[in-house]
């Protein structure tokens, strides 16, 4: 697996892509810290669509679960999220 910092990558795009599709991983870097990985698209992980299985009920007649009964203030905990990354 090849590494990379941004600067290169961004200098290089093309040349670093021409690897990707010939099967190369990538790993991104910021200064020394791992980012991100750029992998080749592979055809077997492809999503397939297919038809739902015989004797399978269709989708509007299948029930849903009933609510979790939770007591959490939903709103509360995502404004809590949002502002721990402020």
């Amino acid at each position: 697996m090849k590494k990379i910092k941004i600067a290169d990558l961004k200098a290089r795009l093309s040349e670093h892509l021409r690897s990707v599709r010939g099967g190369e991983t990538i790993t991104v870097l910021d200064r020394e810290t791992p980012v991100a990985h750029i992998v080749p698209i592979r055809a077997r992980h492809a999503l397939r669509v297919r038809k739902p299985a015989p004797g399978a009920p269709p989708l509007h007649k299948v029930a849903l679960p009933g609510p979790a009964g939770l007591k959490l203030d939903i709103v509360r905990l995502l404004l809590e999220e949002r502002q721990s990354d402020r």
